[in-house]
């Protein structure tokens, strides 16, 4: 049990209004509903242009059943969203002026930046992108928070673990020091140590946030969680390069959220700079998961395939930090998390079937 009790932090979130810039997303929107659950006031502002329903209604690559269960999801999130309450705003983070007249109307006290490519592979082919989605909105984020540094009181920076590139032994902490490879994860620590540098030079207060291989409901982005479960349910095999014994920190959406919520309850203030693996804990292999889908999915196809040199070698984060500082205890190991997404896929796949067949 956690030292901090989690339902001891609703006092402190209850008069909290935080800004979620690129919230609508698969991270944002699980966080956006457990903030409104824990009492705070949160607003979205996101351009809903990557992984949108727009993107998915003239995604040529789709089929009408992929297209079907990814309009389910998004059009859950939005449903989720409003039922709690939270408010969503479209506007573009890419323009100072649309963002400035967020922050006006919405007077934050906190504001979490999430706004990303979701994907490695989609920053490599489009770099531009990246850049403009997580690091244009991350300056013009500053920079509105800067004058106001005694009524915003804390900006939450979501990083990634690939900021710390190949891990040179089984695990990492925070004291690790990063080597980023790629236009990803080298986007992700320019933003680190941009706001670092805000928070030295105008009294910011930060944290900085980095998880790992992210899964959970209603995700859309493509991760290799997801797309296991998806290529068993289509007949598709799923890939193990070098026989499945990469290992991967593999996290529950809910254990992430979890840590968030605690690291913007917990935080001192301008005062306060920190930064946090948000994770399991426990790196297990692509294996291990792939044999949880067989488990669901008796038919799946598994294909061995050799390792791609260019991918990261990973392993465990410590989250001893995030234990001692704010109580975090992840609940969700693979056995019981992924699992349990695993089945909710499975379930909103033949919805999708069954919608997909009376068009």
């Amino acid at each position: 049990m956690s030292a901090i009790p989690y339902d001891t932090l609703r006092p402190m979130l209850r008069d909290q209004r935080i800004l979620l810039v690129g919230g609508a997303g698969f991270i944002g929107h699980n966080l956006a509903l457990e903030l409104a659950r824990m009492g705070a006031t949160v607003q979205i502002v996101d351009n809903l242009m990557v992984n949108s329903l727009i993107e998915n209604a003239f995604a040529g690559e789709q089929d009408t059943v992929q297209r079907t269960a990814y309009r389910n999801f998004l059009n859950e999130r939005f449903a989720l969203l409003r039922a709690e309450g939270v408010s969503l705003r479209n506007a573009d983070a890419r323009l100072l002026v649309d963002l400035s007249r967020v922050f006006e109307e919405f007077q934050p006290t906190k504001v979490v930046h999430l706004a990303a490519i979701a994907s490695a592979v989609d920053a490599n082919a489009e770099p531009g992108l990246c850049f403009d989605l997580q690091l244009i909105t991350l300056r013009n984020t500053l920079e509105l928070v800067r004058p106001k540094v005694d009524q915003i009181n804390q900006v939450m920076f979501l990083s990634s673990s690939t900021v710390y590139g190949d891990f040179k032994g089984d695990s990492v902490d925070e004291t690790t020091f990063p080597r980023p490879e790629g236009i990803y994860a080298n986007a992700k620590f320019m933003g680190e140590r941009l706001v670092r540098t805000y928070r030295r030079q105008y009294g910011l207060g930060v944290t900085v946030v980095r998880p790992s291989a992210l899964y959970g409901e209603r995700c859309i982005s493509r991760r290799v969680s997801q797309m296991f479960i998806e290529n068993a349910l289509t007949g598709k095999p799923l890939l193990l390069e070098g026989g499945g014994d990469g290992r991967l920190d593999f996290t529950y959406i809910k254990d992430l959220v979890q840590g968030q919520v605690r690291a913007l309850a917990l935080h001192g203030g301008p005062e306060q700079s920190n930064t946090f693996n948000l994770t399991y804990g426990d790196a297990r292999t692509i294996a291990d998961i792939a044999a949880i889908v067989r488990d669901i999915v008796p038919e799946a196809i598994l294909e061995e395939r050799p390792r791609a040199v260019e991918k990261p070698i990973r392993g465990t984060l410590s989250t001893e930090r995030a234990k001692r500082i704010l109580g975090f205890e992840p609940e969700y190991d693979i056995e019981s998390g992924y699992r349990r997404y695993c089945a909710w896929y499975v379930d909103a796949w033949r919805r999708a079937e069954r919608e997909a067949n009376l068009t």
